[in-house]
């Protein structure tokens, strides 16, 4: 079979997109979705995204992790099918649609794209890590000489330890830089491995620090391996809302799939 597909990368976080509004790529393929992921027989992603028809909504998205299995929501790969969309012609500037966790609200302004998460409705903090959950899972802890560790070494372990080896965590290590600016690094569940960016893990970085005491502000630079991301959003008592994450989204390349 052939379909054709689209490439796009957000801060470094690479997909296959693919317009399915039709309904002919083989959604259920895990084994077809994993080879489309790798960077030696296929395409080459971090995971692959399908555009579909919703009735309520602009569009439905529907991502996968680079292991082939449907996932849960991805904050860069939600910013790129809002570019995706806009290219299409299906949006303008403000988009409204839905993905696995609920619906989500975006704007576009020359492939910048600003994605409302899910507010946050709790964080769980020990002495040396916080968990919360930003329409994905995520550990988060602070990190010194942050540019020095094994992030696939040392993300592993944390991955597929107790708690957390059962449904699996992404793990981000975070440094400060200054008031309002982190840098972090993200091992990410599914690709098995540290991606150059990860938009919820950002996002988590983001509410984590604020909500530790690193920072005062509540609009947050992430300056992950491929790229800023901004975060920012409102904090009340013990929940957070109003959450967006912020940056640039480009399209890479195009092409004829064949299996």
């Amino acid at each position: 079979m052939k379909h054709f597909f689209y490439k796009y990368q957000g801060t470094g976080n690479d997909f296959v997109m693919i317009d399915n509004r039709l309904g002919a790529f083989e959604r259920h393929n895990t084994d077809l979705i994993a080879h489309l992921c790798n960077r030696r027989t296929g395409v080459g992603a971090d995971g692959l995204i399908l555009l579909e028809t919703d009735l309520d909504y602009d569009f439905r998205m529907v991502y996968y992790n680079a292991d082939g299995k449907e996932s849960t929501m991805c904050g860069n790969g939600g910013r790129c099918i809002v570019a995706f969309a806009n290219f299409l012609g299906i949006i303008e500037k403000n988009s409204e649609f839905i993905a696995i966790d609920g619906p989500h609200l975006a704007r576009i302004d020359d492939a910048y794209v600003e994605l409302k998460m899910q507010d946050v409705s709790s964080i769980s903090s020990n002495d040396n890590y916080h968990v919360l959950d930003t329409g994905s899972p995520h550990y988060v802890a602070l990190q010194s000489g942050l540019q020095a560790i094994d992030m696939n070494t040392e993300g592993s372990k944390i991955r597929h330890t107790a708690p957390f080896d059962a449904g699996g965590v992404n793990v981000n290590f975070a440094e400060k830089i200054n008031e309002d600016t982190f840098a972090i690094r993200t091992y990410e569940r599914g690709v098995e491995g540290e991606t150059l960016s990860c938009g919820t893990g950002a996002t988590a970085v983001a509410i984590a620090m604020f909500h530790s005491g690193q920072t005062p502000s509540k609009s947050i630079a992430l300056e992950t391996q491929g790229g800023v991301l901004k975060v920012r959003f409102e904090p009340h008592s013990s929940s957070y809302s109003d959450v967006w994450l912020c940056g640039p989204t480009k399209q890479v390349f195009k092409g004829d799939l064949q299996w």
